[in-house]
């Protein structure tokens, strides 16, 4: 099915997105080649790294689905909360393999190429980049207090999804927040 929404085209989905290898085959697909480039020279830069963030990918990926269904591919609650989750299990991984501080530069960049490779409008854009922060951020908090080595999924998705009870609504890009989740108002959440 599909709404237009001020000339902009939406596929409303009836059933949740599926992570498939030919969903990841057609996302690949839908780069251009210079980006696809960036992306496995960024891969081969660090392959433990890539294949960790790869796992956390689809890790977040199945949480979300689960947790948010239908709505963790829009623009509320659930897309905060994957973005969250997202880096705080980039982190997770990456720091059993190096130190935390290589971790963290590692999923900073890998999450800003995320969002320069697939670029979104500026307002989802913010959103998305702030959430991605405050999961980075929750992960450095924990980190004092639990061995790098002892860290699980579950440490995270019981905290963040209480974040999601307590969101803000970003309406202007020139807003800021704290440690917060934000997500873009009900009108905007509809549109591509």
């Amino acid at each position: 099915m599909f709404e237009t929404f001020s000339n902009k085209t939406l596929l409303i989905l009836e059933k949740p997105l599926r992570m498939t290898p030919k969903l990841v085959f057609n996302v690949l697909k839908s780069l251009s080649l210079n980006n696809l480039l960036k992306l496995f020279f960024t891969g081969f830069s660090h392959p433990i790294f890539s294949v960790l963030t790869f796992f956390a990918t689809y890790k977040t990926y199945k949480i979300s689905e689960k947790l948010f269904p239908k709505t963790h591919g829009l623009h509320g609650a659930g897309n905060a909360f994957r973005h969250a989750l997202w880096n705080c299990l980039i982190l997770m991984y990456c720091c059993k393999v190096s130190s935390p501080k290589k971790a963290l530069i590692w999923t900073e960049k890998i999450t800003q190429m995320h969002e320069d490779l697939f670029p979104n409008e500026p307002l989802q854009r913010k959103m998305d980049l702030h959430n991605n922060k405050v999961g980075r951020d929750y992960f450095m908090q924990l980190l004092p207090t639990i061995h790098r080595q002892f860290f699980e999924t579950s440490f995270f998705v019981d905290q963040l999804l209480a974040l999601t009870q307590q969101i803000k609504t970003l309406k202007r890009e020139d807003e800021t927040f704290g440690f917060e989740l934000i997500r873009i108002d009900e009108k905007r959440e509809t549109l591509a």
